[in-house]
């Protein structure tokens, strides 16, 4: 204690006015009636003053707050001090309308110049213009009638395009089964697939009949140039009124509604079992289908399944187990 005024006696005057007023604001801050005394903008004018009229120790006295919140009061003040400073009420000086008419009429008779040519005429006739003015006041022409958008386009032709494709499935005796399957691309609905040990293009559009039966077939159908199909598979469709899109070799993603289809198929259904013959792998198939089109609520759709159905509000929530519990539906019962 004695040697703490000793030191204090040994310093300025204006260090100990400083230190007082600072440990007293200190104390009336905390003194404030409110349970959680928050600093106003007068107290943070004053740090920032003290910061700077007392550079050497003003953190020693600091209580309430770190010195560095002091210094980001600091930086915010500056920055409010120049955009006050560099407000500008006007703005640019706006182009007479004699020189916006010029603009105009210059680029009107001339539709092929561009915006540096038509500144280099001004230039001749000793008006300074910069490149923004006359991309502001140059003439447009008419506008175009805008075009139906990309997004517009495939949801107009996305109603008549399914897709085919052909995957394979290994068995627990190494025996190799072949699943072909095709989807609508409007509502990712799987319309019909079937399980075979050797597929042939005489099995290949049997299935073709069977998908399109009662009336219902695409106008387009995209299918990979798998040999299996046959050579006369194009024209077969074209007689049904089908037109045979072949996606490009080595272009799994010019089938990708498909192939993502596919990977629905394995990661959702077969990785997780082992199947055992033809007859096992096409009852599994056939529940994880009727879930697929019913239960499962897809992305693309905004979450809806592909076949629409109309939710229930009221009823007890039951539960339906799928593939033995690999996947549960939901719904209410009546």
């Amino acid at each position: 204690m004695p040697l703490r005024v000793l030191i204090d006696c040994c310093r300025s005057r204006q260090d100990l006015a400083l230190e007082n007023l600072v440990l007293r604001h200190q104390l009336e801050v905390l003194l404030r009636r409110k349970r959680k005394p928050r600093l106003r903008n007068r107290d943070r004018i004053l740090w920032v003053w003290v910061r700077w009229l007392w550079p050497e120790g003003w953190t020693r006295q600091l209580r309430i707050v770190q010195p560095e919140t002091v210094i980001g009061w600091h930086r915010r003040g500056w920055r409010l001090y120049w955009s006050w400073r560099s407000r500008s009420r006007l703005g640019r000086p706006r182009l007479s309308p004699e020189v916006r008419e010029l603009i105009a009429r210059i680029s009107r008779d001339n539709p092929l110049w561009g915006t540096e040519r038509i500144r280099g005429e001004l230039l001749k006739l000793a008006i300074v213009v910069s490149n923004r003015s006359i991309r502001r006041y140059r003439s447009r022409g008419p506008k175009r009638e805008r075009s139906q958008g990309w997004h517009t386009f495939l949801r107009n032709q996305i109603k008549g395009i399914w897709a085919a494709d052909l995957f394979v499935v290994q068995t627990v005796g190494f025996r190799t089964l072949y699943v072909f399957f095709f989807i609508r691309h409007e509502r990712r609905e799987l319309t019909h697939f079937n399980v075979t040990a050797s597929p042939t293009a005489a099995w290949i559009w049997r299935q073709v009949i069977e998908a399109t039966a009662w009336g219902r077939q695409p106008q387009h159908l995209i299918r990979d140039r798998d040999n299996v199909y046959g050579a006369d598979f194009g024209s077969k469709l074209a007689s049904a009124g089908i037109e045979d899109i072949r996606t490009p070799y080595r272009a799994p993603l010019a089938n990708s509604v498909a192939e993502r289809v596919v990977r629905t198929f394995r990661q959702e259904c077969l990785d997780h079992v082992i199947v055992l013959n033809e007859r096992h792998l096409l009852t599994l198939l056939t529940e994880f289908l009727d879930y697929y089109n019913h239960d499962r609520p897809q992305r693309t759709l905004d979450l809806q399944t592909p076949v629409p159905s109309r939710p229930k509000s009221d009823g007890v929530v039951v539960t339906r187990a799928i593939l033995g519990g690999l996947h549960h539906a939901y719904g209410r019962a009546a």
